[in-house]
């Protein structure tokens, strides 16, 4: 059963919140995060510290992550961060085109992370993971909240959606990519202990949506400390990670698209020709979007095309079923050399929130070859691959909206 803690929480002040509030380190660029240098109480100083130093430096030196240390200790210093007395859950709404996802904010267990109770659906890189332990590390928190799933759970819902109609929201605001915030802080000793108690009891198993690394890191951190014999009750903070965990029901999976460099000296034609093997090629006049599992849109310049499937072309177990699984097999490395979409700087990923006409750029304007769009992953072929402790191919899911770094710090 799952192990979650209350936590006292490092919060910006009310009147702060709005704009100190930020993306997730891990999907903006340096370039982007740049453009908020000059606003003093941006997290970003905190999360991609390198925008205060020098162009150039490297991202993964330890003075990026002393300056990270500094500019929080900073925010702390004038008090426009402020940890809480109490230990405290937290309720974080979000609403996206009229769709609403609430969930819990809290710390989980890492030994529930390294017994499988937090379970996982893709591998990690040693080099991300690197950076995110030393940066935990170096600053002693963690700014980056792991998105977790449940399966649906009334009785924690019920005192969730209670506690958001009798309190006033302790943050409410609408970020500049239009998404609303919402934020309540649960600090009562009673409903706090229910909440604990249910999934302690109640709740088999969380998933992780987004943040395989962060996870990872704060997991290693972990024995890392254990080592040094620094766990002596099992409560020290640095035995859990910040986690936000969302009822499966509320959740949408964008898809998650793909731009190659070149097509290994095929031809568009020959390419197309090639591809007739595993698919039905269909030249379409508009962009095409998948209507459904199994279709994929294929832009070549200033061209789509639909490409469907055939029935006999992938196998049918939760992995190669997937759509990114068969775009895999019988594209990528089939016809284009591709074989480890990890580490193979040929192809490139586009989340789905930038919608087709970002395929298009990244073909008409920057030089690529091809970009295929695909049908997203769902909720529930998530959770049945990872019970059967199995991983998807990388870059799988998309999940939108993005939770916002700095609304609470877990301190470690």
């Amino acid at each position: 059963m799952a192990k979650i803690i209350p936590f006292k929480g490092l919060r910006p002040k009310k009147s702060i919140a709005p704009q100190l509030a930020t993306l997730p380190y891990d999907v903006v660029s340096v370039e982007e995060a740049r453009h908020y240098k000059k606003d003093p109480y941006h997290f970003y100083h905190v999360t991609r510290a390198e925008i205060d130093l020098q162009e150039g430096v490297d991202v993964h030196s330890i003075q990026v992550y002393e300056k990270a240390k500094e500019n929080l200790d900073q925010l702390v210093a004038e008090k426009i961060m402020v940890q809480d007395e109490e230990p405290s859950y937290y309720i974080y709404e979000l609403i996206m085109d009229n769709r609403s996802q609430t969930g819990l904010i809290c710390g989980s267990s890492c030994d529930d992370y390294f017994s499988g109770v937090i379970k996982k659906h893709e591998f990690t890189r040693p080099e991300k993971e690197l950076d995110r332990i030393n940066h935990i590390k170096t600053t002693r928190a963690q700014t980056g909240i792991v998105f977790l799933a449940y399966n649906d759970h009334n009785g924690v819902q019920g005192i969730i959606e209670d506690w958001k109609k009798a309190h006033n929201p302790t943050y409410d605001f609408i970020a500049e990519d239009g998404i609303r915030h919402i934020f309540w802080v649960v600090d009562d000793y009673a409903k706090v202990a229910s909440i604990t108690r249910l999934f302690e009891e109640e709740v088999d198993a969380t998933y992780i949506a987004d943040g395989h690394h962060r996870a990872a890191s704060a997991g290693k951190v972990c024995k890392e400390m254990r080592a040094a014999g620094m766990s002596i009750t099992g409560d020290e903070s640095f035995n859990y990670f910040i986690t936000a965990i969302f009822p499966a029901s509320q959740l949408k999976i964008l898809d998650y698209n793909r731009v190659v460099k070149d097509l290994n000296d095929l031809s568009p034609e020959h390419f197309l020709t090639a591809l007739s093997e595993d698919f039905t090629v269909e030249k379409v006049s508009e962009k095409y979007k998948p209507a459904q599992p199994h279709e994929f849109g294929l832009y070549l310049p200033n061209q789509w095309y639909k490409l469907t499937a055939k029935e006999d072309s992938f196998t049918k177990d939760p992995i190669g079923i997937l759509d990114v699984t068969i775009l895999q097999e019988n594209v990528l490395s089939k016809l284009l050399g591709i074989h480890d979409p990890r580490t193979d700087k040929r192809v490139d990923f586009v989340g789905g929130i930038r919608g087709l006409g970002e395929l298009e750029k990244r073909v008409d304007n920057e030089s690529m070859a091809a970009a295929f769009a695909c049908y997203p992953v769902s909720i529930q072929q998530l959770f049945d691959i990872a019970d059967s402790g199995s991983v998807m191919p990388p870059k799988s899911t998309w999940f939108e909206p993005k939770l916002r770094d700095g609304l609470v710090v877990y301190l470690v």
